[in-house]
């Protein structure tokens, strides 16, 4: 037996965490039945799953894919605003793959897209505290003070941040050009953290996750993950 979130996460439909708000939201039956209680199991010999319809089947051919995300692009499978979405920069690929956490709309970088439910689950997962590093410029000059509380953790509306890594790169007259490092996937958080310490955040670009680096992907541009890096990356989140 198996729970359902699971089940959709390693068939590619979503990573598990979204499959339990598709659950909710009543969209997976089984055995023709809507299931909308989260932590239900099905036997996937005998169990028939359908999301919005249509037959869920697992599958053993996972595919990786590192992409560039352009600023004013979303991060979600579906938009009801019709912005760009990343899976529409995808072209060529038939593989239903889907973003492994979000970059927001006016956040650009290094983003992962999968049909892994596995590791995608376990590489946004807090537990594992899979690093994430950002090239961030704030407004003003940031102090000592100011670069002790991001290192040690900021208080936010959901709690204490974990402690992160964070280096002044670059100071100009009126802002501060930082590196810094997380371990948590929080909602904007990085942004989140810098306001709260008086730096609102003017751009933000990720440029490492785990193992991996943006390179010289250009916005927009993606590329297919090598075996090693795959190897790398489960490393990191313990798979």
């Amino acid at each position: 037996m198996e729970r359902l979130q699971k089940y959709l996460a390693q068939a590619g439909i979503a990573s598990r965490r979204k499959a339990e708000e598709l659950i909710l939201a009543g969209r997976v039956k089984v055995n023709g039945i809507t299931i909308t209680q989260l932590g239900s199991k099905i036997d996937p010999e005998r169990d028939i799953v359908t999301f919005d319809q249509k037959p869920v089947k697992t599958t053993n051919k996972y595919e990786y894919y590192l992409l560039h995300k352009p600023l004013q692009v979303v991060t979600t499978m579906h938009d009801p605003q019709g912005r760009t979405k990343v899976t529409d920069l995808l072209k060529g690929i038939k593989t239903r793959v889907y973003p492994v956490g979000r970059l927001d709309y006016h956040t650009e970088g290094l983003l992962l897209l999968t049909n892994d439910g596995e590791l995608a689950y376990r590489l946004m997962h807090p537990k594992y505290k899979v690093a994430k590093t950002y090239l961030v410029t704030v407004k003003g000059i940031l102090d000592k003070n100011s670069l002790l509380r991001l290192q040690k953790g900021v208080l936010l509306e959901d709690g204490l941040t974990m402690p992160a890594k964070v280096t002044i790169l670059e100071t100009g007259e009126d802002y501060s050009r930082l590196e810094m490092t997380i371990r948590e996937g929080r909602n904007r958080q990085v942004r989140r953290m810098c306001e709260a310490v008086g730096h609102p955040v003017v751009s933000l670009k990720r440029v490492k996750f785990g193992p991996l680096s943006l390179g010289q992907l250009k916005p927009g541009q993606y590329r297919k993950l090598e075996e090693g890096e795959i190897r790398e990356l489960k490393k990191a989140c313990q798979l």
